[in-house]
């Protein structure tokens, strides 16, 4: 039973990541961004109760679920993209999307990260610039 189970969870999951153009670094960062930005908005609103995204600053499922809908989305909208690059015969729509999404998610983190009064380091805000940049000039 346990080889089977595995054999159609690795099915799935290869048939997904091909959807999604294979599992390579870009996309696999943008799931890690994501995740992390989940986890600290959490945090911010669970333990610190800053959250802006509720009256009381605390959590709220509703805020959660949103957020959840919303990566969701962003995940299809990734998927969008490497579809329209098929058609296209390119890759760049792909990576300018999983790229613009990668820095709102990093411009996320740092405003959770601030909201629980972690000081941010110079480079960091320097990299997400440059990947704001970056995903700029992709999706001219």
């Amino acid at each position: 039973m346990k080889n089977e189970v595995c054999t159609i969870i690795g099915i799935v999951g290869g048939a997904i990541a091909t959807a999604f153009g294979g599992w390579d670094t870009a996309l696999a960062a943008l799931v890690t961004f994501m995740a992390i930005d989940y986890i600290t908005g959490l945090m911010v609103a669970g333990i610190f109760h800053t959250s802006p995204k509720t009256e009381s600053g605390a959590l709220e499922s509703l805020a959660g679920w949103k957020g959840l809908c919303r990566k969701g989305v962003t995940l299809l909208v990734v998927l969008v993209a490497c579809q329209l690059d098929k058609v296209m015969g390119s890759s760049f729509i792909r990576n300018a999307a999983i790229i613009g999404f990668m820095a709102n998610e990093a411009i996320s983190i740092i405003e959770n990260a601030g909201l629980m009064g972690v000081p941010i380091p110079e480079t960091i805000t320097q990299a997400v610039d440059v990947l704001r940049k970056k995903g700029k000039e992709e999706r001219k």
